[in-house]
């Protein structure tokens, strides 16, 4: 049996370090999630609520303003998403909630982090109010 090689370049630069960012899969949400409405209305209450649990559990990886520059952004194997592009934002307030909720790859699962379904939807609220 022969088997064939693939063979890559490989470039070496002196004293410069590469990351490679491993890209995955289209994030798919099921379409129970993607028709959701959002049941917390966004009054200032919400925001304010979102804004906390936003500064407690996200800005970390997605940074302060939601542009994915968090102080744990280079750490991580895929970049978290830039929540103020249009095509981010273009998403439903269900894809935002179940995505947030279940996680995937680095970004982890909030289900127990924020058990009260009322406080991760006002984080989805608070992440809307992150546009360019």
């Amino acid at each position: 049996m022969r088997v064939n090689k693939l063979i890559l370049p490989v470039l070496f630069v002196a004293g410069a370090s590469f990351t490679v960012a491993k890209f995955s899969d289209p994030w798919l949400v099921p379409d129970k999630y993607n028709k959701m409405a959002n049941p917390v209305k966004a009054d200032a209450e919400s925001i304010a609520t979102g804004k906390e649990l936003w500064a407690k559990h996200c800005q970390s990886c997605h940074g302060k303003s939601g542009k994915g520059d968090g102080s744990k952004a280079a750490q991580l194997k895929t970049a978290p998403d830039d929540l103020t592009k249009a095509e981010v934002q273009k998403q439903t307030d269900g894809a935002f909630f179940y995505k947030t909720s279940e996680g995937r790859e680095d970004m982890p699962s909030f289900k127990k982090k924020i058990p009260d379904q009322e406080e991760l939807w006002s984080v989805v609220n608070y992440m809307r109010t992150l546009k360019k």
